[in-house]
């Protein structure tokens, strides 16, 4: 099990979880934020995680001899991408509400619907 998850992300699952999903998740969720309060579109977040994949493959390869995989820079780059999508999507929710209260209201933390 370890053997294939090893050649699948090209380095122990825990340093893909240290680098890739907190280290690097945390700038994605920043940056998700930070085109969300821009009001900037949602495809700029997918850009912006490519170069977030690019260097969290970079420390993978630089501080832990991980490999340079493909299938583990995909992972990666999907990974952040989700995250900044969702920060992305959380923080227009909440500056719709905000800015429009007498428009729209919040129902979750990704949607809001128009008030009647």
């Amino acid at each position: 099990m370890n053997d294939v998850a090893v050649s699948f992300l090209g380095t122990k699952p825990s340093v893909f979880l240290g680098v890739t999903v907190m280290l690097m998740g945390g700038a994605a969720f920043l940056t998700g934020q930070s085109v969300g309060n821009a009001w900037q579109r949602g495809w700029q977040v997918i850009i912006y995680s490519l170069f977030l994949a690019i260097a969290a493959r970079f420390l993978i390869y630089a501080l832990f001899q991980g490999e340079v995989v493909l299938s583990g820079f995909i992972l990666d780059w999907v990974v952040l991408t989700g995250i900044g999508l969702a920060a992305h999507r959380a923080t227009r929710v909440r500056r719709f509400a905000a800015q429009y209260p007498w428009l729209y209201e919040r129902t979750g933390w990704w949607s809001y619907r128009k008030r009647s």
